[in-house]
C-alpha cells in the first residue's frame, strides 16, 4: 500500500503545476502548451490529482473548464508554491552571486588578527559593508579543526606543514627579528651570532604555537641548548616584558609597530621567515563572498610579492 503513495508524492509537483496552468488559463490545451507537454498527458494529470485528493476540481462544459469551490481553495494554496517553485532556479543562482550581503568566516590566530589581517579587513569592509566579517581568535590546529569541520570558510595566518587534505596559498613572508630591552648587549654586537642569542633567557609563546616550534628547531639543528625564562600568550605581551628586561624573544617583524621602546635585531640568517597564506579544505567550494576576500588577500601576493 506504500507503493503508490510514495509515487504520487513523486508526481505531486507536475500534478499541481498542470491543475494551476489549467485554472489560470482557463483551458488545459494552455496549460499543456505552457508546460511542453501534450493535452491528454495534462488531463490525466489533473484526474489522478482529483482522484488521490477524493475530490472534483473543475467543472467541465466541453472544451471548457472551471474551479469548483475545492478547486478555488486549493488553487488559492498551491498557485504560490508552484510560482516559487519555478523561480528557484533564477532565484537560487541569484542569491549564490550576490555579494553585497551576508557573511564570511575565518580563522587565524591572535598575531594574524592584529597584525596581518587588519588592512584586508578594513579593504574588504569599506568594498563590502553589509558583508559581516567572523574572525575566530583560535590556534593553527584549532583552526584546520574547524576548517575540517566547515565551521569556517578558511584559515589565515602561517602554516609550517601543509597536510594532504589542506591547500595553503602564500601571500607574504616576514623575517625573524631578535628583540631586547633599550641598550641590550646584543644591540651593540657588530657581528651576532646564534650562539650568543642562546646564551640570553627567552620570553616565547606557548610551547603548542608554530613560533615556539621554528625557535626550539634552530637551536637543535645547531646543537646549542637555550633557556626559556617565560611563556606568556601574544606578541604584546612578550614585547612589554621584554621592555622590562625580563629576557629576549625572537618574533616576526610584522608585529614591530615603531612604537615600541625595544631594540630591533634582524635574524633572518639564523631563524626561516615566516609565511601568512589562506589555508583551505581540498575541494571546499567558497561563497561569493569568502572568495572575494581570498581574492582580496591573494591579489595583494600578486601586486606587492612576498618579502
Amino acid at each position: 500500500m506504500s507503493t503508490p503513495k510514495f509515487r504520487y508524492k513523486q508526481n505531486r509537483y507536475q500534478q499541481l503545476r498542470g491543475f494551476c496552468y489549467a485554472a489560470a488559463s482557463g483551458s488545459v490545451s494552455k496549460a499543456a502548451k505552457r508546460m511542453g507537454r501534450s493535452q491528454p498527458a495534462v488531463s490525466q494529470q489533473i484526474q489522478s490529482l482529483e482522484s488521490e485528493m477524493a475530490v472534483k476540481l473543475f467543472f467541465r462544459e466541453g472544451s471548457k473548464i472551471r474551479l469548483t469551490h475545492d478547486g478555488e481553495l486549493l488553487f488559492e494554496m498551491a498557485m504560490p508554491l508552484i510560482q516559487q517553485l519555478e523561480e528557484l532556479d533564477e532565484q537560487f543562482l541569484h542569491r549564490r552571486m550576490e555579494v553585497n550581503e551576508g557573511h564570511i568566516e575565518v580563522a587565524a590566530g591572535t598575531s594574524t588578527i592584529l597584525y596581518f589581517l587588519p588592512k584586508y579587513v578594513e579593504a574588504f569592509r569599506h568594498a563590502h559593508p553589509k558583508i559581516e566579517v567572523h574572525l575566530h581568535n583560535v590556534t593553527g590546529v584549532e583552526g584546520l579543526e574547524r576548517l575540517r569541520a566547515g565551521l569556517v570558510d578558511f584559515a589565515v595566518g602561517p602554516l609550517m606543514s601543509v597536510p594532504a587534505d589542506i591547500e595553503f596559498h602564500p601571500v607574504v613572508s616576514y623575517d625573524a627579528v631578535v628583540i631586547t630591552c633599550l641598550g641590550h648587549p646584543l644591540a651593540r654586537q657588530k657581528e651576532l651570532t646564534l650562539e650568543e642569542i642562546s646564551r640570553y633567557p627567552l620570553i616565547l609563546p606557548p610551547r603548542n604555537l608554530s613560533t615556539w616550534t621554528m625557535v626550539d628547531n634552530t637551536f637543535k639543528q645547531h646543537g646549542l641548548s637555550y633557556h626559556v625564562a617565560m611563556e606568556v600568550g601574544g606578541w604584546e605581551v612578550i614585547k612589554k616584558y621584554v621592555e622590562l628586561d625580563l629576557g629576549i624573544s625572537i618574533i616576526i617583524r610584522i608585529g614591530i609597530t615603531g612604537r615600541e621602546r625595544l631594540e630591533v635585531i634582524p635574524a633572518s640568517e639564523f631563524f626561516p621567515q615566516r609565511t601568512y597564506g589562506v589555508v583551505m579544505r581540498k575541494g571546499r567550494i567558497l561563497s561569493p563572498q569568502a572568495k572575494r576576500f581570498v581574492n582580496l588577500l591573494l591579489h595583494s601576493a600578486e601586486t606587492s610579492g612576498s618579502g
